[in-house]
C-alpha cells in the first residue's frame, strides 16, 4: 500500500440547520477547509472501562465504552475564505449555533465521515503584532460519523 501525505486528506464544513438536523446538505454546500491552514491532527477521544471477570483470570479487560471523534485545525486566518469564514462567523455563539457539518475523505479518495459537528477553541484572528492572523478551533462530531464509499 502506498503512503499518502496528509494534505490528501479533505475536510469540508457547511452550514447547520437546526430545523432540519437529520438533513445532510447537499455536495455543493460542503467547503473546503484547506486554505492557509497548516495542521489538522486527530483528537479523537476515548473512553474505556477496565473490569475483570471470573471466567478469566481476574487480568481486567479494557473495554472501549464511548468515542468522539474531533479534529483540531491550525494555520493562518484568511477572512475572505468561506469555510473559515463560517468558522469564524460562530465564534460568539452557543449551543446550536456552534454547529456545523463536517465532511472527511479519507487521503486515498475511498471513503467519506461526514456528522454534525461542534465548534470550538475559535481564534480567527490572533497571534504576535510582526506575524501574520492565526486561525485555530476543533470540530468535534456529536455522533458517530456517517461512512460512505465514494466510487467515481
Amino acid at each position: 500500500m502506498a503512503r499518502q501525505k496528509n494534505a490528501q486528506r479533505k475536510h469540508f464544513v457547511a452550514p447547520f440547520a437546526p430545523e432540519t438536523p437529520n438533513t445532510v446538505p447537499g455536495d455543493d454546500a460542503f467547503l473546503p477547509l484547506a486554505k492557509y491552514i497548516e495542521t489538522i491532527d486527530d483528537d479523537t477521544d476515548e473512553e474505556t472501562d477496565d473490569t475483570g471477570y471470573y471466567d478469566g483470570d481476574g487480568t481486567p479487560e479494557e473495554t472501549v465504552t464511548s468515542v468522539s471523534g474531533a479534529y483540531s485545525v491550525s494555520g493562518l486566518y484568511d477572512a475572505e475564505d468561506k469555510a473559515q469564514a463560517l468558522i469564524a462567523s460562530k465564534r460568539y455563539e452557543i449551543g446550536d449555533g456552534r454547529r456545523v457539518w463536517h465532511r472527511v475523505v479519507e487521503s486515498n479518495g475511498k471513503k467519506s465521515f461526514t456528522q454534525i459537528a461542534n465548534i470550538s477553541g475559535i481564534k480567527a484572528g490572533s497571534g504576535d503584532a510582526t506575524a501574520y492572523e492565526e486561525f485555530e478551533c476543533t470540530l468535534k462530531w456529536i455522533k458517530k460519523p456517517i461512512e460512505k464509499a465514494i466510487t467515481e
